[in-house]
């Protein structure tokens, strides 16, 4: 029984359930086959779907359109015949002239009946082929002029022979059919008209509705045989491939090939049935999913190729679980998806105002950059590099660009990675493949420009594997990634559109080449009254909800948190001032859990007792009583701090040693100004005979930390000469500097981190170079009200401001011992210590 299509309700018969059928063919007179052409006529046409019926079958269909349903009962009615029509598109309701074939078949409805369930069911005999002249639409459906096809006389010798050839074939594939009826090679042997058996067997063929109709347009028998002999031997050579496949196979076969050869003729079953909701595979799931990704071109002719390799592949096969995986990434990938930007300025600022307290030069810039985004959106889109000390907010940064322009928000951490394919990604032909970590975080974040987030990109390894830093310049390069080509891809992908927000705590460390990729933007460290502000707006906040407590249970003063940045935190960021105020809240919430309190108010006085004794203490005093010591001023990737130079004399013949874990940078410096020193001892009234007999030793604690640069270099030089001339530094007074052979001072940089350091350390006045005085705007203007900053050309100008005035004579070129630091030396002990020189005079201080 056919189906006549969907819900829509056309005739859409199944030629397969044709089959069975077709041994209650009914063969016509023979005066019907010899009828003279007939005049036009006029005749109620009714289109059908996949379905072609031929002269002399008898086929069932389903009616299911209304005007379809009415022709028929009109042609029941008038007892009349029909012309069946196949439609060009069976997407087609409502055909008309062009949507429908010219040659159809006159018809007989042998029977019309209406089963339980509505559907209306007509079993229709094919009579004569007819071509359809005009057609136009009638109260009852549509009316076609027709003409009649007449076949022309087919007893020739040539005819005889194609019709014996073709019951022979058509035997021959009934017999390789494992589905074929028993009677329906019976009644095919019964035909004794040519005509009707090419009609016949036209009529099983398993060959596209289109091939069936041009049969059906072939009238002379001769031609129309050879088509379907030719069609039914090419069957025949499908159908004994098969069966021998089958035949090598048999006994052979392993489960798994089993499952598998069974799954493709399910998938074969599942194409031909209709009547419900066909069942999908999972390629065809694949498929349809890499069709929705809407690949470029280049990738699509690739992948393609490597779904048709899938296709051939057995599932238990070593390559296809490797080839799918490939697959779905490939399908995953956001090759066409974007996030529309959201380059509302004003809504920025207010975001970046929410998340961030201070940082006004950061915000600025970022400011400007969605600014002209918004202005010129295919403009070029530079990569930002956010350089600073740890805790200062920069991957919180990035999520808040992110927030600001609507986009989605990727982070990967460079820190530690060495292998060049953990960017490019892992070529296919390894075990455990997988693309790089570029492709992977855009595949998870199902978007082609996020906001993308190089974490510690100053932390990049190298080895033998290769340079990850070298496989960065392609991605971030904006002439290079718009076709990115990843190892385990194969085929290029798309980068332009994302934003690359890199960070790192010292820029130095980026190589060159990768460094130049980048627009650098620095983020300074905090003041204190930016981390009281930044405590109270969102650490204490945050730490009174990760506790379970809120602000009506526990209470931290504001004293409380100067106290723990005096004596427990000294850092440019506020980590570990988070840290401190977590133990502070765990201590409050042990309190009020175990019932002791319902409210904790923590004070400035409970400091000590919860977190213990402090950290830092000021020891600048102690450390700089005696001569020999100068504080200095250092930046590293933590912040700024202070560090002590000491120098010290002992006997020996003029060497110089450095300890301390000094780069080659620091030991020139300490170097330089040696050199300074014993270019100067005759105009600072020293014996130049002193490092004939003294070798000095210059220290710099901490030995455990590197320290390098040359800006320690006016240190250096004070505590050489502090040592040399028994005067002591000011305890209050720090310094920083680079220096010449010359005496000069030249720039150095971190002036801002170097100024906050000091004055965490209860430093009041700063020396810095002179050519440093425009880096001092960067310095808050709480830091420039409490301290004195003097600016420095040369070192005379330092010793000046650092050392204190004598207050006794000192033996030349070596300094007092401490019990005798205001005493006159006697003169046994001056002619024990060193050979006869000039003295200066009581009072007077070094030459400047």
């Amino acid at each position: 029984m056919t189906r006549a299509d969907d819900e829509k309700g056309a005739l859409a018969p199944q030629t397969t359930a044709a089959v069975p059928t077709a041994a209650r063919v009914e063969v016509p007179p023979e005066s019907a086959a010899e009828t003279p052409a007939a005049e036009v006529e006029t005749l109620l046409i009714v289109p059908v779907r996949n379905m072609v019926l031929f002269p002399g079958v008898v086929l069932p269909v389903v009616v299911g359109r209304p005007r379809a349903v009415e022709t028929i009962q009109e042609a029941v009615r008038t007892q009349k015949p029909i012309g069946v029509l196949l439609q060009r598109d069976e997407k087609v309701d409502e055909p008309g002239r062009a949507d429908l074939y010219e040659v159809g078949t006159v018809a007989e409805i042998v029977r019309f009946l209406t089963a339980p369930d509505g559907r209306h069911h007509a079993i229709c005999q094919g009579q004569q082929r007819f071509r359809l002249l005009a057609l136009e639409s009638g109260p009852k459906g549509l009316v076609g002029r027709i003409e009649r096809l007449v076949e022309p006389e087919s007893s020739g010798l040539d005819v005889q022979a194609r019709f014996v050839a073709l019951k022979t074939q058509a035997k021959e594939v009934l017999e390789l059919s494992p589905g074929a009826p028993e009677d329906l090679s019976t009644a095919l042997q019964g035909i004794q008209s040519p005509s009707l058996l090419t009609d016949m067997v036209a009529t099983f063929l398993d060959i596209p509705v289109q091939e069936k109709q041009a049969i059906l347009e072939v009238v002379d028998v001769g031609a129309r045989m050879n088509e379907v002999g030719t069609k039914l031997g090419h069957l025949a050579q499908v159908l004994q491939l098969s069966q021998k496949i089958r035949e090598e196979t048999k006994g052979t076969l392993e489960k798994a090939q089993k499952d598998y050869f069974l799954r493709e003729q399910l998938k074969q079953i599942q194409k031909e049935l209709l009547g419900g909701e066909e069942e999908r595979s999972e390629l065809e799931h694949l498929k349809e999913a890499l069709t929705k990704a809407a690949l470029p071109a280049d990738a699509k002719k690739e992948v393609d190729k490597e779904v048709r390799r899938l296709e051939r592949m057995n599932e238990s096969g070593p390559e296809y679980s490797m080839l799918r995986t490939y697959l779905d990434i490939v399908a995953e990938l956001p090759w066409a998806k974007v996030t529309e930007d959201s380059l509302d300025v004003a809504r920025a600022k207010k975001i970046l105002d929410e998340d961030h307290h201070g940082l006004q030069k950061v915000k600025r810039h970022i400011l400007e950059y969605l600014a002209v985004r918004k202005l010129k959106p295919d403009g070029r889109r530079p990569n930002l590099c956010l350089v600073g000390p740890p805790g200062v907010g920069k991957t919180s940064l990035g999520q808040s660009i992110a927030r600001a322009m609507g986009r989605k928000f990727v982070r990967v951490s460079l820190g530690g990675v060495h292998d060049e394919a953990e960017i490019r990604g892992h070529r296919r032909t390894y075990i455990g493949a997988m693309p790089g970590l570029v492709l992977n975080s855009l595949r998870k974040a199902g978007t082609r420009n996020p906001v993308f987030m190089l974490d510690e990109i100053d932390k990049l390894g190298r080895g033998f594997q290769g340079d990850p830093a070298s496989a960065l310049l392609e991605v971030l390069d904006p002439e290079q990634n718009r076709a990115f080509r990843d190892n385990y891809l194969g085929t290029p992908f798309d980068l332009s559109q994302v934003l690359f927000i890199a960070t790192a705590n010292v820029l130095d460390q980026i190589p060159g080449p990768l460094r130049d990729r980048f627009e650098v933007v620095e983020l300074p460290g905090y003041t204190r009254e930016e981390k009281l502000e930044i405590a109270r707006r969102y650490l204490v906040p945050r730490q009174l909800e990760h506790n379970g407590l809120d602000a009506k249970r526990c209470a931290i003063d504001d004293a409380v948190v100067v106290r723990v940045l005096e004596g427990w935190t000294r850092e440019a960021g506020v980590r570990g001032l988070e840290r401190q105020i977590a133990s502070l809240v765990r201590w409050a919430a042990a309190r009020i859990a175990s019932g002791e309190a319902r409210k904790v108010r923590i004070k400035k006085g409970d400091v000590e007792t919860i977190l213990g004794a402090s950290r830092f203490q000021d020891e600048t005093k102690s450390r700089v009583a005696l001569p020999g010591v100068a504080t200095g001023l250092a930046w590293t990737p933590h912040g700024g701090e202070i560090l002590f130079v000491e120098a010290t004399s002992m006997p020996g013949k003029g060497q110089l040693v450095l300890t301390g874990q000094l780069g080659d940078v620091m030991r020139e410096s300490a170097l330089a100004a040696m050199s300074l020193v014993k270019s100067r001892m005759r105009s600072m009234e020293l014996d130049p005979r002193f490092f004939e007999s003294h070798d000095l030793h210059v220290h710099l604690p901490a030995g455990a930390i590197q320290k390098d640069g040359p800006s320690a270099g006016v240190a250096l030089y004070v505590a050489l000469v502090s040592l040399l001339t028994g005067r002591n530094t000011r305890a209050d007074v720090a310094m920083t500097g680079e220096i010449s052979l010359r005496g000069l001072v030249l720039p150095i940089g971190g002036v801002k981190e170097k100024v906050l350091g000091a004055r965490a350390a209860g430093i009041k006045t700063v020396l810095l170079p002179k050519r440093n005085e425009p880096d001092l705007a960067d310095v808050p203007a709480s830091a420039r009200a409490e301290m004195r900053f003097v600016l420095l050309e040369n070192v005379d100008q330092a010793l000046a401001e650092a050392l204190e005035p004598i207050v006794a004579p000192t033996v030349p070129g070596r300094a007092p011992r401490k019990a005798a630091a205001r005493k006159r030396p006697s003169a046994a002990r001056t002619k024990r210590s060193a050979p006869p020189a000039r003295r200066p005079k009581k009072g007077r201080a070094p030459d400047a």
